[in-house]
C-alpha cells in the first residue's frame, strides 16, 4: 500500500474528540496507508479543566497499548516548548526550550505514549530566552542517544532555522531537517499579526518553499491546511486576514477545478499541497470519518500538470 503524504493531527484527541471516536479515526487512517501521526505535549491544555496538556499523548499511548504492533507501523511526531507553566499562563509563560525543559518533556512524552522513541521531535515555537546553542545541543543529544530520530522546528523565523542548522554543524550534532508552519491554498495579507494565528512566523512563504527546495532532505509540514472546514462549509468563514482579491481569484479557480475533476475543494487542496514542488505534508486534524475520507482521497489524487499550473496562476 502506498504511503499517504498526509499526517493525522491528534491535537483534540482525548479532549474534544472522545476516545471511541479517536480510536476509530486512528484505525481508519492506518488501515488506509497513513503513517505519520502528529501531536504535542501541550495538547490540548485549553480544552482541559486542568489548564495543562498531555491528553492527546496519553490517548495515543492507550491506543498503542490496545493495538499490538501498530506502533511499528506508524511514525510519531510530537513537540515541546508550548506547555503552560501554570493554568492560564500561555502564551506569556511556557516551558521553553532549555536543556532541562527538553529533557523533562521528552521523558514525560515517552511515558505518556508508551514508547521508547520519537520519530520526529519538534520545537513547538522559538524560545528567545534560551541560547540557541543550548537548544540545538539538547535536541542533538537525544538524537545521539536514540530516543529521537529527527529534529524539527515549528513556528520559527527562517533565519533562526538556518542559524540552528549552522550551530548543529559546528557542534557536530544532528540538526533540524523538518519545518512545520501554517499553509494552505489561500494566503493571508502580508504583515497580519492579529488573531489569525498564534505565531508571528507561523506561515509557509515563498521564501520557505525555496529554502526547502534548495536544501535536500528538508521536509515541510503544514498545519491548518483545510482552514477549519472553510473550503466546504459556509458556517466556517475565512479569517479577515484572507479577505483580499487574491483569495477571490484563487477560490474561483479552485471551485472550477474541483467541479471539473468531480471532487471537493478540500480534496484538491490536499492534492495540491502533497504533490507540489517541494511537497508539503498536510496535517489533517479530522473529527469524523467523512472528513478523514476526504483527506485520504485528496492525498491519493494526482493533479495533472496543466491543472496544477492553472491553480498556481491566479493571485
Amino acid at each position: 500500500m502506498t504511503e499517504l503524504n498526509i499526517a493525522l493531527g491528534a491535537m483534540e484527541y482525548g479532549t474534544r474528540i472522545d476516545e471511541t471516536t479517536s480510536f476509530a479515526l486512528l484505525d481508519a487512517y492506518v488501515d488506509a496507508g497513513g503513517v505519520w501521526i502528529d501531536t504535542a505535549n501541550c495538547y490540548s491544555f485549553w480544552q482541559d479543566p486542568s489548564g495543562h496538556g498531555g491528553q492527546s499523548e496519553e490517548l495515543l499511548g492507550r491506543w498503542f497499548a490496545r493495538r499490538p504492533g501498530v506502533r511499528d507501523r506508524i511514525k510519531l511526531a510530537t513537540k515541546v516548548g508550548c506547555e503552560p507553566t501554570s493554568p492560564g499562563s500561555f502564551p506569556e509563560s511556557t516551558e521553553g526550550l532549555s536543556t532541562s525543559a527538553i529533557d523533562t518533556a521528552l521523558v514525560t512524552s515517552l511515558r505518556r505514549l508508551g514508547t521508547d522513541h520519537i520519530d520526529l521531535y519538534f520545537a513547538h515555537r522559538d524560545d528567545l530566552q534560551t541560547p540557541l546553542e543550548e537548544t540545538v545541543a539538547a535536541f542533538g543529544k537525544h538524537v545521539a542517544d536514540g530516543t529521537v530520530g529527527r529534529v524539527g522546528l515549528s513556528n520559527y523565523a527562517l533565519w533562526r532555522v538556518e542559524r540552528s542548522r549552522g550551530l548543529a554543524l559546528a557542534q557536530g550534532v544532528t540538526g533540524p531537517s523538518a519545518l512545520q508552519l501554517r499553509y494552505s491554498y489561500l494566503q493571508p495579507r502580508p504583515f497580519v499579526r492579529d488573531n489569525a494565528h498564534d505565531h508571528r512566523f507561523g506561515w509557509i512563504t515563498d521564501e520557505v518553499l525555496d529554502y526547502a527546495d534548495s536544501n535536500p532532505g528538508w521536509e515541510l509540514w503544514a498545519y491548518s491546511p483545510l482552514m477549519s472546514g472553510g473550503f466546504e462549509r459556509d458556517d466556517r468563514p475565512f479569517h479577515q486576514a484572507f479577505d483580499h482579491p487574491g483569495t477571490t481569484r484563487r477560490l474561483e479557480v479552485l471551485s472550477k477545478v474541483a467541479a471539473e475533476l468531480g471532487v471537493s475543494r478540500s480534496e484538491v487542496v490536499v492534492a495540491w499541497l502533497a504533490g507540489g514542488t517541494p511537497p508539503v505534508r498536510p496535517i489533517v486534524g479530522m473529527s469524523t470519518p467523512q472528513y478523514l475520507e476526504t483527506a485520504i482521497s485528496g492525498a491519493r489524487l494526482t493533479l495533472p500538470q496543466e491543472v496544477r499550473a492553472e491553480l498556481d496562476q491566479p493571485w
